[in-house]
């Protein structure tokens, strides 16, 4: 004896490409089943995942389970009797339509036949009255004001016509597909049991199903009298499995089942060596090879008596490998992530993304205004935000970016651990103003050991000034000419206040600005180099 037992879906977590359903339900046993059947599961079910457990039964056991794939012929589907009467509705809006229609082109052509008719009156009378000018105007403003109404009206009915035309033959379609006989497959999970006395069994069923996803996104808010940062923690859930989850307690996992139950196997590893020529065809040392990156360095020879790929072959399996391997780097970066959604979601399975919070809170930040004098004269504000250690990894994703209530942009967040920071830019800010002047240019020649040299000195001041009525910390970044020729020099002579010269001529300033105060920089650099030598790309 078999029994049909009717489950709901309580529990489901959601993976990055699948989801693990939880159905619970309770079956009255009287001692005589022999299996229990879940039935009317979609086939996005992958069979192997299939776990039954059972509380409450007693003298029994539950022994194994199955699946079974079902193929049942659907019978008249519900909509169709609505179809039926849409459809019927709009024919008779149709036939209404051109009644009307026929109606408006009658008048039209009376009206037209009117002046005709007027005019044959006159001519062929007897006695033809004299012809009355104003009674003929008023006669010709009539038929154009009547002519212009119906004309108006038939195009708006010819119109409306086009319309229902393609709403019905929008319907018919839709009712012929309907109308169809379909088939319908679906799982069906099959448990058997050994005979038990009568008890009431609590039954909890779970399995993995395909094509569900989920991915995260932020709303990050900034408020000027605040010095933290409210974080909307989000997740766009995603899924077509073939049923609605309602009412379920949802989890969102980074964890990925299907990545492999077995180790790869690794394959010996070849080096081989040969002379590499140059350009011109020289055989390069050993000494003059490592100084230049070999292309094949990377690529691992192939076993003994394979043929050797084409190098865009190699390529595009390096691209490959380097893809999936991404995947593993950030699963081993991050480690699995798991939230449990504390309200009730309803998920349907329509394939749509459906915005789910995962929490809301209010991280520590320090604001920060960053200012690039060669390039511009305001300074964009930029939040530095501190995962805390409490706190959770922020997953890769987007983010939306408001300040002060206002919507800046989006930025894309990389994976912050707890105790990482993390930057976000909150626009241009025009309450520090920034003033940038070249004092000095001075171009002179000296002789230097025994060469000519031009030295070329410039000197330039930056007015930093605080609009603002709270004080302000801002980093300023200048920048020196890089010199890519061995015979030109670029060296920094003065810098008020000083700091030390960074990568590629850097120079940053970090200062702190009083509310409505000013902070002046200067710095001086010479340009060395041969008098014969042209300097290009100079830009003063």
């Amino acid at each position: 004896m078999n029994k049909t037992v009717d489950t709901h879906i309580c529990e489901v977590t959601v993976y990055d490409d699948q989801a693990l359903v939880t159905r619970r339900g309770i079956v009255q046993l009287t001692g005589e089943e022999r299996e229990l059947i879940v039935a009317q599961l979609p086939t996005t079910l992958v069979s192997e995942s299939v776990q039954v457990s059972g509380v409450g039964m007693t003298g029994g056991r539950l022994l194994g389970v199955r699946t079974e794939r079902i193929e049942t012929s659907e019978g008249v589907h519900p909509k169709v009797a609505q179809l039926t009467e849409e459809i019927r509705q709009l024919e008779e809006q149709k036939r209404y339509g051109q009644d009307m229609l026929t109606l408006l082109n009658l008048q039209r052509n009376f009206v037209k036949d009117l002046n005709n008719h007027y005019l044959d009156g006159w001519t062929k009378s007897a006695n033809p009255e004299p012809l009355n000018i104003p009674k003929m105007g008023d006669l010709l403003d009539f038929v154009g004001e009547r002519w212009c109404k119906l004309s108006t009206a038939i195009a708006q009915q010819d119109k409306d016509q086009k319309q229902l035309n393609n709403q019905l033959q929008a319907l018919r379609s839709q009712l012929d597909q309907l109308s169809r006989p379909q088939s319908q497959e679906t799982f069906n999970i099959i448990i058997t049991l050994e005979p038990s006395e009568a008890a009431e069994l609590e039954l909890e069923v779970s399995y993995i199903v395909t094509q569900a996803s989920w991915q995260p996104f932020y709303n990050l808010r900034w408020q000027r009298t605040s010095q933290k940062v409210n974080v909307s923690y989000l997740a766009r859930v995603q899924q077509n499995t073939g049923e609605d989850w309602l009412g379920v307690a949802l989890t969102l996992s980074t964890a990925q089942p299907k990545l492999g139950t077995q180790l790869p196997q690794l394959a010996p590893w070849y080096i081989d060596g040969k002379p590499s020529r140059d350009l011109g065809g020289r055989v390069k040392t050993t000494a003059e090879s490592d100084k230049v990156p070999s292309r094949s360095a990377s690529i691992t020879m192939p076993f003994a008596g394979t043929v050797v790929e084409s190098e865009s072959l190699l390529d595009e399996e390096l691209e490959r490998l380097k893809a999936e391997m991404s995947k593993l780097d950030v699963a081993k970066q991050t480690g699995i992530v798991t939230f449990a959604v504390s309200n009730r979601c309803n998920i349907p399975s329509d394939g749509a993304s459906h915005k789910t919070i995962i929490f809301n809170n209010d991280y520590p930040c320090r604001a920060e205004y960053i200012t690039l004098p060669r390039r511009m004269n305001f300074a964009y504000l930029q939040a530095t935000i501190a995962n805390p250690l409490t706190s959770v990894t922020l997953l890769p994703g987007q983010a939306s970016i408001f300040r002060d209530n206002t919507f800046i942009g989006t930025t894309q967040i990389q994976n912050i651990a707890p105790g990482q920071d993390f930057k976000i830019n909150l626009g241009i800010d025009e309450g520090i103003k920034i003033e940038r002047n070249l004092l000095d240019r001075q171009v002179e020649q000296k002789t230097i050991g025994n060469q000519r040299r031009t030295l070329a000195t410039y000197a330039y001041q930056l007015l930093i000034t605080n609009l603002h009525n709270h004080k302000a910390d801002v980093m300023v970044v200048e920048q020196l000419p890089v010199s890519c020729h061995p015979q030109v020099k670029v060296r920094l002579s003065d810098c008020h206040p000083q700091i030390p010269t960074g990568e590629m001529g850097m120079l940053e300033w970090s200062l702190t600005l009083l509310p409505l105060s000013s902070q002046e920089l200067s710095y001086n650099f010479t340009v060395e180099h041969p008098p014969e030598l042209m300097i290009v790309g100079l830009d003063i």
